[in-house]
């Protein structure tokens, strides 16, 4: 006698229900799972599905189309698939089987592989393009961002840190190279990434579209503190930016108030400008971030901390 025929019917019952009620529990996990999977890589500080500059546009739109294609095949497949466990048995002409062969796995992915790949390609012109006169080398130091802007016909050079500020409407040269390891500048809604490597100078560009905020993240592991060397790149109006780096050409402005010249005296007191250069002061250290504008910036310590007061004292 079968097993289950010597379960009573009340038994049986429970056993179906306790089997119905964890697979509907199963079920709503899963969903629930795939759903926060989905929803976790919508959105964020650091999207590339929220593009924000002319390159960022291509690459998302490159990106949708080989998503969109991909489904289309997935649903081809499955259908061919369906079809054929639905027909009745026996097989296909040769002559039929040839052609089948010959398109679906020949002709056809030639014909889309070529596609993309000339897609592809035509991106790459623009994003090595060169900018009109501002220059912007970036230096991948341990675990911080060096930027030194320089307009061509301008003497001298405004020197910054761990912040990138481009004018939008117009495409900017990024100079980039590193220090002592391997570093990836990469600002997700503003284009693609770039690797930075120790005496050797690599070239991107980027064009924003959008004045904005936007967060930049080391894409290179590159030691003990790479999840922590980020940047912020500042889109901004043409005017804005002219006006925001004359005023960072500028040296540091004599402190007004006594709390301020206390400030100084503890800084210089205390060999701060040994790392650290504050122009217009005695301080012209190299091995750290140039401070002259700190308080200017948006964050400190490499993105951590917001630039307020709070943080800087502590």
């Amino acid at each position: 006698m079968p097993f289950r025929a010597l379960i009573s019917p009340p038994l049986a019952g429970l056993a179906a229900a306790q089997r119905l009620s964890f697979q509907r529990i199963r079920g709503r996990g899963l969903r629930t799972t795939a759903a926060a999977l989905v929803l976790s890589g919508c959105s964020g500080r650091q999207s590339v599905l929220d593009p924000a500059g002319s390159d960022a546009q291509a690459l998302f739109t490159l990106f949708v189309s080989l998503l969109v294609g991909a489904a289309i095949l997935w649903v081809a497949m499955n259908g061919l698939f369906y079809w054929f466990t639905r027909r009745s048995t026996g097989t296909l002409p040769e002559r039929s089987g040839r052609m089948l062969i010959l398109f679906g796995g020949v002709i056809a992915p030639t014909v889309v592989i070529g596609a993309v790949l000339l897609w592809g390609l035509s991106l790459l012109p623009d994003q090595r393009a060169p900018g009109d006169g501002l220059t912007v080398s970036v230096l991948g130091e341990q675990w911080w961002w060096r930027v030194e802007y320089t307009m061509e016909g301008v003497e001298g050079s405004v020197v910054s840190a761990n912040e990138i500020r481009l004018p939008t409407g117009q495409r900017t040269d990024l100079r980039l190279t590193s220090d002592g390891v391997i570093h990836s500048l990469w600002v997700p809604a503003l284009g693609g990434k770039m690797d930075m490597f120790p005496g050797r100078e690599t070239r991107m560009s980027l064009e924003p579209v959008e004045p904005g905020i936007y967060r930049g993240q080391c894409a290179e592991f590159c030691g003990a503190s790479h999840a922590w060397m980020a940047f912020m790149a500042v889109a901004m109006m043409p005017e804005d930016f002219a006006t925001w780096l004359e005023a960072e050409a500028q040296d540091a402005a004599e402190p007004q108030s006594d709390a301020a010249r206390r400030g100084l005296a503890v800084f210089q007191a205390a060999g701060c400008g040994a790392c650290h250069t504050v122009r217009g002061t005695p301080a012209v250290g190299k091995v750290g971030p140039d401070l002259t504008h700190v308080g200017s910036r948006l964050t400190i310590g490499a993105g951590r901390l917001g630039a307020t007061l709070d943080n800087i004292e502590r």
